[in-house]
């Protein structure tokens, strides 16, 4: 017989960590790729990834 493995499932708290600041609206942004060219705008972007939740923002510059 092989020994038994109890699995813990993760808490409330470690589940969904970090994400009730993002929903609120306070991400925290990090630059992923600075000064990018677009095309269809024809300027410079930066592109800003959130280190929490994954979304990400372009900005003009």
């Amino acid at each position: 017989m092989g020994d038994v493995i109890k699995f813990k499932r993760p808490t409330a708290a470690e589940k969904h960590k970090g994400k009730t600041l993002c929903r609120s609206g306070f991400h925290k942004w990090k630059v992923v790729q600075d000064k990018q060219f677009d095309v269809k705008q024809g300027k410079l972007v930066t592109i800003y990834q959130c280190q929490r939740c994954g979304e990400r923002k372009v900005q003009a510059q």
